[in-house]
C-alpha cells in the first residue's frame, strides 16, 4: 500500500510538471514529501541505497504520469479547462497545512514577511507574461545541444522550485512544444519499434535530460543549504510561491464559454482534488 501511495504521489508531480502554471514542487509541498525528495537528491551517494528506495517510486510514478497521461491531461486541458484547473487547485491547497505548521511564528520578522511577498510576486508576474512563440521542433547542431543542457539545468531547477511552473518556463523560452512533441515522438516510435524514427527525439532529449539532472542537484543543494541555515525566511518564500500558484493558473486559465455549471462541476473537482492531496499527504512522514 505504501508503495503504491508513493508512485501515485509521482504520478500528480509528473504531470504537474507537464502542464504549464502547475508546479511539481507544489505538489511536493502539499503532498508532505518536499523535505524527504530534497534530503535524499542531496544525501544520493552517501545514503545511496535509502535515497534510491525512497526515490525510485516516485521516479516510476512520474514517468508514468509524464509518459501515459499527457494526451488524457491535454484533452482535458482543451475540452474542460477551468474543471482540470481547480482540481489542481484543490491538490496545491489541500496539502498546504503541514508547510504553514513549519513556519516558525515567533521568528517571523521583516525579511520573512518580504519573502513571502516578493516571491509571491514573483510568481503573479510571471503568470502574467504574455506567451512566447514554440516552434514545433528543434534543428539540431552542436550549438543547439549545449543550449539544451542549459535550458535542461534551468527547467529542473524550476520544476523542484515549489510555485515555479518548469513547463511555463519552457513556453517562455520557446522550448515547451518541441521538448513535448519530442517526448510524444519518441513514445510513438517506441511502440512502433521505429528505431530510425528514435533518433532526432533522443538526440533532442538526452542533453535536455542531463541538463535536468545537473539542475537538480545543484538546486536541491543550495535549498537544503537555505533550510538549515534560514529556516523561517526560507519556508515563508516557499510558501509565498505555493500561495501565489493557484492565482497563476486561474490567470493563465482558458475562461471563455464558463456556464453555471461548469462552476458547479469546478466546484466538485477542486473537491476532489482538495481530499486527494490530504490523502495522499497521509503517512508523508514515513515517505
Amino acid at each position: 500500500m505504501k508503495l503504491l501511495n508513493q508512485i501515485l504521489r509521482g504520478v500528480v508531480i509528473g504531470v504537474a510538471n507537464i502542464i504549464p502554471g502547475v508546479s511539481g514542487g507544489t505538489m511536493m509541498v502539499s503532498m508532505g514529501i518536499y523535505d524527504t525528495l530534497i534530503h535524499c537528491i542531496t544525501h544520493l551517494f552517501s545514503e545511496f541505497k535509502q535515497s534510491i528506495k525512497t526515490l525510485l517510486p516516485y521516479a516510476i510514478g512520474m514517468v508514468l504520469g509524464i509518459v501515459v497521461l499527457a494526451s488524457v491531461l491535454e484533452f482535458l486541458f482543451d475540452t474542460y479547462p477551468l474543471p482540470t484547473y481547480t482540481a489542481f487547485i484543490g491538490l496545491i491547497l489541500g496539502g498546504l497545512s503541514p508547510l504553514v505548521k513549519k513556519v516558525d511564528r515567533k521568528k517571523l520578522n521583516a525579511v520573512s514577511i518580504a519573502a513571502f511577498v516578493l516571491f509571491f510576486a514573483f510568481i503573479v508576474v510571471m503568470a502574467l507574461t504574455g506567451d512566447v512563440t514554440n516552434p514545433e521542433t528543434l534543428d539540431l547542431n552542436v550549438g543547439q545541444v549545449l543550449l539544451l543542457v542549459v535550458i535542461g539545468c534551468i527547467a529542473s531547477a524550476t520544476m523542484i522550485i515549489p510555485g515555479v511552473s518548469g513547463s511555463m518556463v519552457l513556453m517562455l523560452l520557446g522550448y515547451y512544444t518541441p521538448i513535448l512533441n519530442a517526448i510524444n515522438n519518441l513514445k510513438d516510435a517506441v511502440f512502433a519499434l521505429d528505431f530510425g524514427a528514435m533518433m532526432n527525439p533522443v538526440f533532442t532529449l538526452l542533453p535536455f535530460g542531463i541538463g535536468i539532472v545537473l539542475g537538480i542537484f545543484g538546486v536541491a543543494k543550495l535549498i537544503e543549504w537555505l533550510l538549515s541555515r534560514f529556516p523561517t525566511p526560507t519556508y515563508c518564500g516557499v510558501l509565498g510561491l505555493v500561495i501565489a500558484s493557484p492565482v497563476a493558473i486561474l490567470l493563465r486559465a482558458n475562461l471563455t464559454g464558463v456556464t453555471a455549471g461548469i462552476v458547479v462541476i469546478s466546484l466538485v473537482t477542486f473537491a476532489i482534488g482538495f481530499a486527494a492531496a490530504m490523502l495522499l499527504s497521509r503517512g508523508s512522514a514515513e515517505a
